[in-house]
């Protein structure tokens, strides 16, 4: 056993991806510094996370229901921390959803922001009086190059990943008083999502009956769009890891950590000019125009 205190970590999300990929990477440190508490909405998926650290310590890893939408399940869950502290909070768990805006339902919309934004909230609500008190913590969020500009046909999920930004950097400030740091991990295209993404958006093609053929003809330009972007940026899981991995290590974390610097020209251009019609352009340009050059 460590002879040093543990680090204690919850993660959300832990079922797949990058929040298994975490709790993996935290379990299995040689050292056994880091104490995971890695949670999910469907204990039904813990099997891949159990293969994953078949070798690792009891002492490094435990596996609990939390469902970010549901408040009583997160208090369930905040009452089997067996040090009854956590020094790292990931807030992981999270959606995605692509198409025209018209097609997705009310229900679906609420959904998105049930998970993304205040499964955010209500997470960090029920963790943070603790770190007050302890005047110490890391909240570490994962979001996304969509939190930060528009991308077309996620106007849903970019809403919902902008709304996560301005939370966090409104609480950063105040958290500094208690030496509580707040970073978000600014992910582009990832591995391990693509065949999720593609699944989805082949599911909306059901509801894309209404929509006009010119929307239609932009979504699959999109969508190949996607498959381009994929293949030559997608990033490998175990890169974007090691950038959490640095976040939870700093003795004084950023607010924003980049996984990838491809999207940064575009992010500059829409800094740099503020009404936003340039970076509008651009993005059109960057998304549809090679496609309509070849048509």
């Amino acid at each position: 056993m460590a002879t040093m205190e543990q680090t204690v970590v919850l993660i959300t999300g832990c079922s797949s991806g990058i929040g298994l990929g975490l709790a993996v990477r935290l379990a299995s440190d040689g050292a056994q510094a880091f104490k995971v508490y890695a949670t999910m909405r469907n204990l039904a998926k813990k099997q891949r996370l159990l293969e994953c650290v078949r070798d690792c310590h009891t002492s490094t890893l435990e596996i609990l229901q939390m469902d970010v939408t549901d408040q009583q399940s997160v208090t369930a869950a905040m009452a089997k921390i067996k040090e009854q502290r956590v020094d790292v909070l990931v807030c992981n768990a999270g959606v995605g959803l692509m198409g025209p805006l018209e097609c997705h339902s009310y229900q679906t919309v609420k959904m998105i922001f049930d998970v993304n934004l205040f499964g955010t909230i209500s997470t960090i609500q029920a963790f943070l009086p603790g770190m007050k008190s302890r005047k110490s913590g890391k909240i570490i969020v994962s979001s996304s190059v969509g939190g930060l500009q528009g991308v077309p046909f996620n106007d849903v999920y970019c809403a919902s990943k902008f709304a996560v930004e301005g939370l966090c950097e409104s609480l950063a400030i105040v958290l500094q008083h208690f030496n509580i740091h707040v970073s978000l991990i600014e992910c582009g295209p990832v591995n391990t999502n693509f065949l999720n993404n593609v699944q989805c958006s082949d599911r909306e093609d059901i509801t894309l009956e209404g929509v006009d053929p010119e929307t239609r003809d932009l979504y699959d330009k999109y969508r190949q769009h996607c498959q381009t972007i994929f293949q030559d940026v997608a990033q490998d899981t175990e890169d974007v890891l090691q950038v959490f991995m640095d976040a939870i290590r700093a003795p004084c974390p950023s607010l924003r950590y980049f996984t990838t610097q491809f999207f940064m020209p575009l992010m500059k251009l829409k800094l740099s000019c503020t009404n936003g019609s340039e970076y509008v352009r651009a993005m059109h340009k960057f998304v549809f125009a090679l496609k309509d050059d070849k048509a």
